[in-house]
């Protein structure tokens, strides 16, 4: 079988290079979109693409077999709306627009043409929960703990996405931007009727318009998620603080660092597992994943459909967590 022709939307998304590997080894890519045309320019040259600035003229131009759709949050539904119209198999960045209006509008649409619409929850492909799925059944964990704190909100304007510390254009911090995957993954392992019992946020550290730290309690029956997430970390980009753990039956689980896995039994012994447990490692078993699907006419594993259900709980968390103050931003001590 040939090579597919990928294109990418809005392609100067910081996370084009956790995807661009992967899908030129898999395929061609073709063609590049972002509607300013520098960077669209910028990229394509690098990547051996024709340019485009309008997503339209991108599709009729390339052609593509298959498009990663990055861009701005406030530019995702349009995107979406454009692909699905074409009926183009595309996979979208989370979190495919900026409210779940937006977001369950889409997805009704997808389902509808049967268009193939991934989201790339890439911790349903962790190589950390393939070693509790080894071991336990989703139904056995009771009560999980995610902290997953990234580097500085200052990386965003650093890599020319700017709009991510503007609410109007990203719908939020930290909590719509890396809480997403844990929503996510207390719906895969709780199931769909996790509802959010608390959720704090804060903007203390950067005093800017959108969260840097967020705290949201999900609960199903008896059963417990908390998930906290921030810009706190100084660093570049993938460099974490990190420290998951799992009540898994009369197990304990704890991940914690990005490559290692302790599972402490009844007895007190410990296991020790190395297993990459962050996100960036497995967008390469996304990609490869979600090309394998469309070429053999599968499902998306994670659908926009399952987007959609994470903002309904997304905007429940914000609306528990409440305005966050106006203050002036906080400028780093770089001394």
């Amino acid at each position: 079988m040939s090579r597919p022709r990928i294109a990418v939307t809005g392609a100067g998304h910081w996370h084009l290079d956790l995807f661009a590997p992967t899908l030129r080894q898999e395929g061609d890519i073709v063609g590049v979109h972002d509607p300013d045309p520098a960077t669209a320019t910028r990229i394509a040259d690098d990547l051996g693409a024709a340019a485009a600035t309008d997503v339209d003229a991108l599709l009729r131009d390339t052609a593509p077999d298959f498009v990663l759709a990055l861009g701005a949050h406030d530019e995702m539904a349009a995107t979406a709306r454009t692909l699905i119209a074409n009926g183009t198999p595309f996979a979208m960045e989370k979190p495919c627009g900026l409210t779940p209006e937006q977001v369950h509008d889409i997805a009704d649409r997808a389902r509808d043409a049967g268009v193939f619409a991934a989201v790339p929850f890439v911790w349903r492909q962790s190589e950390l929960l393939t070693v509790m799925r080894e071991r336990f059944a989703d139904t056995d964990p009771s009560y999980l703990s995610f902290r997953w704190i990234a580097g500085p909100p200052t990386r965003y304007p650093d890599s020319g996405c700017g709009w991510m510390l503007d609410p109007a254009r990203s719908g939020g911090g930290c909590t719509v931007n890396l809480g997403v995957h844990f929503i996510d993954l207390a719906r895969v392992l709780f199931g769909d009727d996790v509802w959010v019992s608390s959720a704090t946020m804060s903007n203390a550290a950067y005093g800017l318009p959108v969260e840097d730290y967020s705290l949201v309690t999900l609960r199903s029956g008896g059963r417990v998620f908390v998930g906290e997430v921030g810009y706190l970390m100084p660093g570049p980009h993938s460099d974490f603080d990190m420290h998951f753990s799992v009540k898994a039956r009369d197990h304990y689980v704890i991940a914690t660092s990005p490559t290692d896995v302790e599972i402490v039994a009844p007895d007190g012994t410990r296991e020790h597992i190395t297993a990459h447990t962050t996100n960036v490692p497995h967008y390469p078993v996304f990609v490869r994943d979600a090309l394998r699907r469309v070429r053999e006419g599968e499902p998306p594993l994670a659908s926009l459909t399952d987007m959609a259900a994470v903002m309904d709980l997304t905007r429940d968390a914000y609306a528990l967590a409440g305005p966050l103050p106006v203050r002036p931003s906080v400028q780093e001590d770089t001394a």
